[in-house]
């Protein structure tokens, strides 16, 4: 849901009589045009466009595939004034949107995510590249004084399609900016983290807000969902329980979600789905744009990034990441996320790399200065830039976890095994945030984790004091050493950066920022996977395992004063949903499936992996 949200925050549409000067300039040097564009196999994709009146010279284009509409339809102008896409309307851009096939009035059959297809042999042979690719074409040879350069854009979903225009290989595509694309919904972006549901993003999405409706005949109306009442989502997911009561309450209508559910594993089906299958031999510039703290795609847009530069080294690709929640870097403020501020107007500096990229590309103006890798470090709150991402000269430096809740850069000279042990209850699941919410919020990506450290079911260790900076980038490495009474757990291990006691109170939130435990990277495992996420295994109980599993990238330094801490627990809830803690189907399991269970943690064989920066 909070896909839609950001892009009806972006993209408003007119008011009437509005006072904005941006706009009134907008309405009288633009002229719009509503368009069906025929793709090869003979459906006709609906298409809005946004022309300037100049014929003094010709112009670029700049391509958005949207499955959240192109609103509004007719007369009505889509309000590029709010946001900084109007820097593109200064600068003469021909704005084009278009809703995908089989979304609000394109025709065609919608699949949530259309499989690449790299052997397209006939005209009936289509996925998301070839559509990009037809209505790339009908533009240049159809819209008046183009200049024959074209540019694809899009947050989120539209950042998938982006990455799909990509694919297209087009002669007349220059640059693309693919931003929280859409990549792997099975490893890392909104529906599953290493093949565990993110249980209230993807009811929330798929069924009640409708997103994986069957097609309809052309409309301007979405698709309607699930009218999903709740005040307290904790509260509402728990009691609706096992995951088929979800299923039931989704009916036959959604098939994306039923198709999840009969695929936990990975397998054919996910891997077809994976937008990194693709990624080959890609020609045009690539600006890869991503949040740190993006709750929802975070994953796509580091591993898109590592796709292009492994599949299709030859490829211009550029990657900037930021301290950002899902599309932070597209609203007018950019200074926070939450109770953490990050010391300047974070969006406006991208906004100040992104415009100019596409300028040099297809407008022919100024040069392309952007290094490989531009990152914002939080805790530091300063941007470096590198000429490669993963960083050389990374030294992967093991924390150990040992006795008495402590964190040693040294292992511990003990040959008698010990260990710390909780006892997880999928009946009191630990909560992913402190307070009341009836959706999932956008904040616990770096909010105060002090909540689950006074919890029995969740083991704390901390450094102690740092005597100086510790600067990460990179992916963060969990090896944990554990051994259960049952056959399954889930494990979630956070990395969080303590403040100083003596921090003061934030003048904005009025926020008690002295000991605040700010959360800097957190991510699940299932524990049946540690092996294979193919072929899941039981756990023998008793029998200490390994689970080792890698985080997503992080960018920060952990000031001198401050503490690192690590945290381990093993439900986060409603954020992901609840394993029985024993070796069974859990998208088909039983209320009567889910069982207390105690986990032990050994120390000094666990550890986790922290990429140093020398």
């Amino acid at each position: 849901m909070k896909k839609i949200l950001l892009f009806a925050i972006i993209c408003l549409p007119i008011i009437a009589n509005a006072q904005n000067p941006d706009s009134a300039w907008f309405v009288n040097n633009y002229v719009k045009k509503e368009v069906t564009i025929p793709m090869r196999d003979g459906v006709k994709l609906f298409t809005s466009i946004y022309m300037p009146k100049d014929q003094s010279e010709k112009h670029p284009i700049l391509l958005t595939r949207t499955p959240y509409s192109v609103a509004p339809y007719g007369a009505a102008y889509r309000s590029y004034w709010r946001s900084y896409m109007m820097r593109y309307c200064r600068e003469g851009y021909i704005m084009v949107n278009q809703d995908i096939r089989g979304k609000y009035m394109s025709e065609g059959i919608f699949e949530v995510v259309r499989p690449f297809n790299p052997n397209k042999k006939t005209n009936k042979d289509i996925d998301e590249a070839s559509d990009s690719y037809d209505t790339i074409d009908w533009l240049v040879k159809n819209i008046d004084n183009n200049n024959g350069n074209v540019g694809g854009i899009g947050i989120s979903f539209p950042g998938f399609y982006a990455t799909m225009i990509a694919l297209s290989g087009h002669p007349a595509l220059k640059a693309v900016s693919p931003q929280a694309p859409v990549t792997d919904r099975f490893f890392g972006d909104d529906d599953h983290h290493n093949g565990v549901l993110m249980l209230m993003d993807a009811f929330d999405f798929h069924v009640g807000y409708g997103f994986s409706a069957p097609s309809r005949a052309p409309s301007t109306k979405g698709a309607r969902g699930i009218n999903i009442r709740l005040q307290d989502n904790y509260d509402y997911y728990l009691k609706m329980g096992a995951m088929p009561n979800f299923t039931k309450m989704s009916g036959d209508t959604m098939k994306f979600w039923s198709d999840m559910m009969n695929h936990p594993n990975l397998d054919a089906w996910w891997k077809a789905r994976d937008a990194r299958s693709g990624i080959k031999n890609v020609k045009p510039a690539m600006l890869i744009t991503g949040g740190l703290f993006d709750a929802e795609d975070g994953y796509g847009a580091w591993h898109t990034y590592d796709a292009l530069v492994k599949q299709s080294p030859a490829t211009n690709s550029k990657l900037i990441m930021g301290p950002w929640y899902h599309g932070q870097w597209a609203s007018n403020n950019g200074t926070r996320l939450g109770n953490v501020q990050f010391g300047s107007n974070t969006s406006v500096y991208y906004q100040n790399m992104e415009v100019p990229f596409f300028n040099y590309y297809l407008n022919g103006k100024g040069s392309d200065t952007l290094s490989k890798a531009t990152i914002f470090f939080s805790g530091e709150n300063k941007w470096r830039r590198f000429s490669q991402w993963p960083v050389a000269g990374i030294k992967p430096t093991p924390i150990y976890l040992e006795e008495n809740g402590k964190l040693s850069f040294k292992a511990a000279n003990s040959t008698k095994p010990t260990f710390d042990s909780y006892v997880s209850d999928p009946a009191k699941p630990v909560p992913y945030a402190e307070k009341v919410h009836a959706s999932r919020t956008r904040e616990y990506m770096d909010d105060d984790q002090r909540f689950t450290a006074r919890r029995t079911d969740v083991l704390t260790y901390d450094s102690g004091i740092l005597a100086d900076d510790i600067t990460l980038a990179g992916p963060v490495v969990a090896d944990l050493m554990v051994s259960l009474s049952n056959t399954d757990a889930d494990f979630v291990v956070k990395l969080i950066d303590v403040f100083p006691d003596d921090t003061p109170v934030d003048p904005v939130t009025k926020y008690p920022m002295g000991g605040y435990q700010m959360l800097v990277r957190a991510e699940i495992m299932r524990g049946k996977f540690r092996n294979s996420f193919a072929k899941p295994e039981p756990f023998v109980p008793d029998k200490p395992t390994q689970v080792k599993y890698t985080l997503p990238d992080v960018a920060h330094t952990f000031k001198k004063g401050h503490k690192i801490m690590i945290q381990v627990q093993s439900t986060w809830f409603p954020l992901t949903d609840r394993n029985p803690q024993q070796f069974v189907d859990i998208n088909h399991a039983k209320d009567t499936d889910f069982v207390k269970e105690t986990i032990k943690v050994y120390h000094n064989s666990s550890k986790i992996i922290l990429p140093v920066i020398q």
